[in-house]
């Protein structure tokens, strides 16, 4: 083999040889609410169907469905770690709940409306193909509903 003909098949050898250790990558475990009223925030989420704790100190958490936790932090916990931490302008992230069925959605976003929530954006059928819906939780971050439009079959 001439070398750099020999140089890209130890390439392609070293890319295809059986490895020995295990790449190191960090694994979302949490998500992190800053909250300016925990009890109005327990009691959404709650809402949604999660086993919220009651409010603590200042810090509670919450086991979720696939391995991940919800936190919860009063606006005056982070403060005391972050002193300088703005308060919030915009929010750039979705909690995005999935739910049982498209009627199912329109339940879960009656329900949270009804206990004195605020509704961002009606349910719909979105062109996705999935029944949609948007909330505000009390420090108005965006929670989505949805749920295929049509179930699979068993």
């Amino acid at each position: 083999m001439r070398g750099r003909t020999r140089q890209v098949a130890q390439r392609v050898d070293a890319i295809h040889a059986p490895r020995s250790y295990r790449l190191a990558v960090a694994e979302l475990e949490a998500f992190g609410i800053t909250t300016a009223d925990l009890a109005a925030s327990l009691r959404f989420y709650g809402l949604l169907g999660l086993e919220v704790p009651d409010a603590g100190e200042g810090h509670v958490e919450a086991d979720v469905p696939g391995r991940l936790r919800l936190m919860w932090d009063t606006e005056e916990v982070i403060r005391q770690i972050e002193p300088d931490l703005p308060s919030p302008v915009r929010q750039r992230v979705v909690l995005a709940f999935r739910c049982a069925d498209p009627a199912d959605v329109d339940a879960t976003y009656q329900r949270i409306i009804d206990a004195g929530f605020e509704g961002k954006r009606e349910p719909w059928d979105a062109f996705w193909g999935e029944r949609f819906a948007y909330l505000r939780d009390p420090d108005g971050n965006t929670v989505a509903l949805f749920a295929p439009l049509e179930q699979p079959t068993p």
